[in-house]
């Protein structure tokens, strides 16, 4: 993959980020940087705290306690105009599509477009189309439903929709997540070719082996509150922490990295 992380320009920027859900502590101390055109991965053991991190970087959850700044805005100090500002600049994918049920494809990937933009319907059509084909799907999926679609077709739209803006960042939540192996490495070759025809600065959480073999730059592994580990998957393979061993034992582990290591 391009080594594009000697980039040190920072797209987002996490400090001291404590979170608590009662008597329950999630974070206790979460500090990361994400640099300006790279694929970062979060990955953690169930609990660990990187769907709620997702949540607040997004914002759609606030942390009890740091600062997480994103395209050099503080998140904690927004009006509520910067924050819908800022929502703009960013496109999510949500693990399980989030599309609207009752809209076309087309007309879910047009929406972003309809509620921020004065464009005209045409063109808001056409745009969406372009938007699909990018994505991967035939034209005939536009006039399709999310009822209608496969998993991996879902999850294409999704990402499709996720791109209505042109945004510069781009959050990915599970984006292979119960798709059969075709698929899975389908959404691979997508995200890396949306990262390097776009430049786009690429977040996601991720459990799948090959996902972050194949594609990420550098991986966080969050356990206890706190980032345990951070580097590529090959620098993370050298570290000896009960919370990053389980990622490079067992047989699942050994595949993805010997399919790495043939590429």
């Amino acid at each position: 993959m391009p080594n594009i992380t000697q980039n040190s320009v920072p797209v987002i920027e996490i400090s001291k980020v404590a979170t608590r859900f009662g008597d329950q502590v999630v974070h206790s101390g979460v500090d990361l940087e994400v640099r300006r055109a790279e694929i970062f991965a979060v990955i953690g053991g169930s609990g660990s705290g990187k769907s709620t991190l997702l949540r607040e970087m997004i914002l759609l959850q606030r942390p009890d306690s740091g600062s997480i700044s994103i395209l050099g805005a503080d998140l904690q100090q927004l009006t509520d105009d910067a924050a819908a500002a800022l929502r703009q600049r960013w496109g999510v994918m949500f693990q399980h599509g989030g599309l609207f049920g009752s809209l076309t494809v087309l007309e879910n990937v047009g929406l972003p477009l309809r509620e921020h933009t004065r464009l005209d319907d045409a063109l808001i059509d056409e745009l969406a189309r372009w938007k699909i084909a990018m994505s991967g799907l035939k034209p005939e999926v536009a006039s399709q439903y999310p009822s209608e679609l496969s998993g991996g077709m879902l999850k294409r739209a999704s990402l499709a929709r996720a791109m209505a803006l042109d945004p510069e960042l781009l959050f990915l939540d599970e984006p292979t997540a119960g798709l059969d192996p075709e698929s899975a490495a389908g959404v691979d070759q997508l995200v890396l070719k949306l990262r390097d025809v776009f430049g786009l600065t690429i977040v996601m959480i991720t459990h799948d082996l090959d996902l972050l073999w194949q594609v990420a730059d550098r991986v966080a592994v969050l356990a206890d509150g706190k980032v345990q580990g951070l580097g590529s998957m090959s620098e993370l393979a050298r570290m000896d922490h009960p919370a990053i061993r389980p990622y490079f034992e067992g047989p699942r582990s050994h595949a993805a990295s010997q399919h790495q290591t043939q590429k």
